[in-house]
């Protein structure tokens, strides 16, 4: 009789076990398998805009899977920590970096020395976010829509604007708006250490003018110290504070968007690429981060395929390589690098 109620518990237990294994776990969304966490390198500061979406989808993670958590760390270093990367990071290794048009299209034919890595290097999963550049100008000069700006061009006034760094996004922006516009020879690039700092020279009086996001020029605007004049996009922006500022598309001037590519190493298996843009969607289709990104940070949710970042890529390369000797003539004769060289 014990014989037999012993084979029967171990029986029972033996289901349970079964059982609980053939469950899954927890019961969530995406993808199966064994949990693991996958850590996220963003290459840029703590403080910027990347770590901060980062950092908040992140935390999103285990509410819509329950074998993937994302892990945001951010170490500052732009090609550095790109370059560090795709050296210690082997195909399936629980590992993600942020890559943005600024290395793939700028760098990669400004300073490609830079780079120890190409675009083979990783594979796409998704799009963290877009963000749309604006340019602002000093309040007094009543500068209000492009139709202004071209006026004030025509006038053959001097032209200095505030961007960050001597040869980002936000450099030839600036270059190939006033380049098309015939006021190559008229413009100055004033370049900072930080967007931030960028943003807030046209209301120092320091430029007349700056490329900047949205959210690091919003409270000089609200306070009245610049008027926004464009945007660097395809149309008017739709949503947020700048609602119904125009395009500079609209009138046939180049444009690009800064957006954040979430990459895994080269040779990762399509499966798991897969269950990571599933959870990416899914965070980035939930209400509060959708919310947040929009109202808080003035950015886009824009959600991408490979075809789109290839395209993307492509542009951002068409508009350095014939806006180049330009910015790099700008570089050397009249940018002034606030805080390096006073």
């Amino acid at each position: 009789m014990k014989k037999r109620l012993l084979s029967m518990t171990l029986a029972m237990a033996m289901t349970v076990g079964l059982l609980a294994g053939c469950s899954g776990g927890n019961g969530g969304s995406s993808g199966s398998g064994k949990s693991s966490s996958w850590k996220v390198t963003c290459p840029w500061a703590p403080s910027g805009v990347a770590a901060m979406v980062s950092q908040k989808t992140a935390a999103k993670s285990t509410q819509y899977s329950d074998n993937i958590t994302l892990v945001a760390e951010a170490i500052a270093g732009d090609a550095a920590t790109v370059n560090t990367w795709v050296m210690d990071t082997k195909a399936n290794a629980p590992e993600l970096v942020f890559v943005g048009e600024g290395l793939l299209s700028i760098t990669s034919i400004i300073d490609p020395a830079k780079l120890q890595f190409t675009q083979d290097d990783f594979v796409f999963v998704e799009n963290l976010y877009s963000s749309i550049f604006v340019l602002s100008a000093e309040a007094s000069l009543n500068i209000k829509t492009i139709a202004d700006l071209e006026a004030y061009v025509a006038q053959g006034n001097e032209i200095s604007v505030a961007v960050n760094g001597a040869v980002g996004s936000e450099a030839f922006l600036a270059a190939s708006l006033f380049g098309k516009m015939g006021a190559g020879d008229k413009l100055k690039l004033v370049a900072y250490q930080s967007a931030a700092e960028a943003a807030q020279a046209v209301a120092k009086g320091e430029t007349q003018f700056a490329v900047s996001h949205q959210s690091q020029i919003l409270e000089t605007y609200q306070q009245g110290g610049v008027n926004i004049v464009c945007a660097f996009d395809e149309k008017a922006i739709e949503n947020g504070p700048f609602a119904g500022v125009e395009g500079v598309g609209e009138k046939g001037y180049p444009y690009f968007r800064n957006r954040c590519f979430i990459m895994a190493r080269a040779g990762t298996d399509e499966e798991t690429v897969a269950q990571l843009k599933e959870l990416y969607d899914k965070i980035l289709a939930d209400e509060e981060v959708v919310t947040w990104l929009q109202d808080t940070m003035l950015l886009e949710v824009d959600t991408m395929s490979q075809d789109d970042v290839n395209a993307h890529v492509e542009n951002v390369k068409s508009i350095v390589n014939e806006y180049k000797d330009l910015v790099a003539g700008l570089s050397c004769q009249s940018v002034t690098i606030r805080g390096w060289d006073g």
